[in-house]
């Protein structure tokens, strides 16, 4: 009977520490799975310089995914440490108010781009108004979002924002919007050395032949 209970705790012990992980691969909408997780991490600590493992750990502290790189971005641009925007926004803070509160403008998160759905309302504050007003311009939460994350996402990748914008059009969010252009570039690197090796044995042939 001892036995029983023993096992039947482990069981549960090992269910429980499996939840957090579950949990992780569906509430960013879709189940993408610990590796495409591991890789938006990796993403966003690549491209504003910081250890991977301190982007985790601002996770775990309760920062949705799609706003770590909103995290680093007005850090960075505010000279501040991560830690104190975090604390900010976990604080009640909107982006908005954290952007002004450091005296930054609206106009550091815009990106030249022809837009459409979920991108254009946004950019029409910046098209219906002269350059010298965009500092008037107050975003909701969801547009600086949205922008910062299509300004790192086609950055780091080098990839066209007009692109990231149509797959956002067609609900993706941005840590699966990340897997799969990583995921294409990585097929398309492998797909190049093969059509390199082809055209050197084709040339090996025709040496053959001469």
């Amino acid at each position: 009977m001892r036995i029983l209970v023993i096992f039947l705790t482990l069981i549960v012990l090992s269910l429980g520490s499996l939840i957090p992980q579950a949990k992780a691969s569906v509430d960013i909408g879709v189940s993408i799975g610990d590796e495409g997780l591991r890789g938006f991490y990796l993403a966003v600590g690549d491209y504003y310089r910081v250890p991977q493992r301190e982007v985790v750990i601002i996770r775990e502290r309760g920062m949705p995914y799609e706003e770590l790189p909103v995290v680093y971005f007005i850090a960075g641009r505010a000279r501040v440490a991560p830690e104190i925007i975090v604390n900010l926004r976990l604080g009640g803070m909107s982006w908005m108010d954290i952007t002004l509160r450091y005296g930054l403008s609206p106009e550091i998160f815009y990106v030249p781009v022809r837009v459409g759905p979920p991108y254009g309302k946004a950019y029409g504050y910046y098209m219906n108004k002269p350059k010298k007003e965009w500092k008037k311009i107050v975003f909701k939460d969801s547009d600086i979002i949205n922008l910062v994350n299509l300004k790192f996402t086609s950055e780091h990748y080098k990839y066209s924002p007009n692109e990231v914008i149509k797959m956002r059009e067609k609900g993706k969010n941005f840590v699966v919007i990340n897997d799969e252009i990583k995921k294409g570039k990585k097929e398309h690197k492998v797909k190049d050395k093969r059509q390199e090796k082809e055209k050197h044995k084709g040339k090996g042939k025709d040496k053959d032949k001469d």
